[in-house]
């Protein structure tokens, strides 16, 4: 019996063991942290072995392959062990991959990732097909591989997901953009992340599709180095040479395979981040042969996701947006692009390399006030303290949000749009934006 050991005791990993369970390994997880109880127990309910905080190293470098948790680094030094003894190591996705023929539609980016997703299976979902959603959202593909019969899935990858990738193929490949992001993860090389971003078209065949962002500067450059053998469907905001989606005089078009038109209007994701979102999503469900009328109908009535532009509620005339996946500079481009009042904006967290100089000006034009949050903020300082706003330094929520609505004058905006991880003070970006929210939302309470 093969010896299959996992790493990370999270959603991935616990997936990932069961679906090894099922297909007759010999099962061991390992975390060096501390299992969530939620997992602990499932896997105490399959009889998986496990353990955390540490690694068992002669339960570990025994294994015949590894599926390693995305948030684990390459050099983590029990990777780097398994990696001298010629180990294979995959992602808890490629090994899914392996024992299911369904179609995979797979979406990855610097930004707007989730949100396409989401819409994607909102699309799928309602016009009856049989789908599962995975990845960074939704549950482990591996989970509903091994207790599921899916025959589409639609999947979020991460830049960490896709670097142990190597035969698992996505018949639909959605690259939105790149970006900056997760330098620290990659050596600081920015040729490092792009290389991994275009792991996504690997092993695509002649009857897939790639869709991708035909003004993405860096997408173009790259595509020039490939021999795609996938069909390839690009959008872009107006009407270009070779895309097949795009607005023309107020309307949302799209040629191929189906044509497709309704007015931008209508769209129920608004900005221009949103409008490539929609773009993607309307192609890529197109491409699987949703019809052209659910797709209209599924664009207009999408309801957005959570930490993403959502607006919270409006206290003292203040309206308060949580913007808490924009863990990118990029992403509070958009998102400060997108607001036309005067704005309060809340930067800061676990810095990933960033470069603030693309938001430099949109700052000095938009911003009234900002409001540092994070274990260290020097950064933050170094950089915007010199434009002259009035600055607020805070470490944990309640303060920034005190902070906020003290700077916030009637009619503007408080955004929370922080450029940078969350796990300084938070274990996620989703606990950061529900507190943020859970905050604002007693204040209101308090101001009535």
């Amino acid at each position: 019996m093969s010896r299959i050991v996992v790493l990370g005791g999270g959603e991935s990993g616990w997936g990932a063991a069961v679906l090894a369970q099922k297909k007759g390994f010999d099962v061991f997880l390992s975390d060096s942290g501390t299992i969530n109880d939620k997992y602990r127990k499932l896997l105490d309910e399959y009889h998986i072995s496990w353990e955390d905080g540490g690694h068992t190293e002669n339960l570990i470098l025994n294994a015949d392959e590894v599926i390693k948790s995305p948030g684990i680094p390459s050099e983590a030094p029990i990777v780097v062990k398994l990696q001298e003894k010629g180990v294979s190591i995959i992602s808890e996705i490629e090994f899914a991959g392996r024992y299911t023929q369904a179609k995979m539609v797979c979406i990855t980016g610097s930004n707007g990732k989730t949100t396409t997703t989401s819409l994607i299976y909102h699309i799928l979902k309602t016009a009856g097909y049989n789908v599962g959603l995975a990845g960074n959202i939704g549950r482990s593909l591996a989970y509903q591989v091994a207790e599921e019969n899916f025959d589409y899935y639609v999947i979020e990858l991460s830049s960490f997901q896709l670097d142990n990738m190597y035969e698992f193929r996505a018949n639909v490949a959605i690259l939105l953009n790149i970006t900056p992001d997760h330098l620290d993860r990659y050596g600081g090389e920015m040729q490092n992340y792009i290389d991994s971003k275009m792991r996504i078209i690997q092993n695509q065949q002649p009857d897939d599709a790639f869709v991708y962002w035909l003004d993405d500067p860096i997408i173009s450059k790259e595509l020039k180095k490939y021999g795609i053998k996938s069909q390839l469907c690009p959008f872009s905001e107006i009407k270009k040479s070779g895309s097949i989606a795009y607005l023309r005089d107020g309307k949302y078009e799209i040629e191929y395979p189906m044509p497709i038109n309704m007015e931008q209007e209508s769209l129920a994701l608004k900005g221009k981040h949103n409008l490539y979102d929609s773009l993607a999503a309307g192609v890529s469900a197109n491409l699987v042969g949703v019809k052209g009328d659910v797709i209209c109908q599924c664009l207009q009535d999408f309801k957005g996701i959570e930490h993403r532009m959502e607006r919270v509620v409006v206290v003292d005339d203040v309206l308060y947006i949580n913007d808490s996946k924009a863990t990118n500079v990029d992403a509070c481009y958009y998102a400060l692009e997108s607001v036309k009042s005067p704005v309060v904006l809340i930067l800061g967290g676990q810095d990933k390399g960033n470069d603030y100089n693309e938001i430099k000006e949109l700052v000095k034009d938009k911003c009234r006030a900002l409001v540092y949050l994070g274990a260290d903020n020097k950064k933050l300082h170094d950089f915007f303290d010199g434009l002259g706003l009035p600055v607020a330094d805070t470490d944990n929520m309640a303060d920034c949000v005190a902070a906020c609505h003290r700077l916030a004058q009637p009619g503007d905006t408080v955004l929370l749009s922080p450029c940078c991880a969350s796990f300084d003070l938070f274990h996620n970006m989703g606990e950061r934006g529900r507190m943020f929210k859970d905050l604002v939302r007693q204040m209101n309470k308090g101001t009535k």
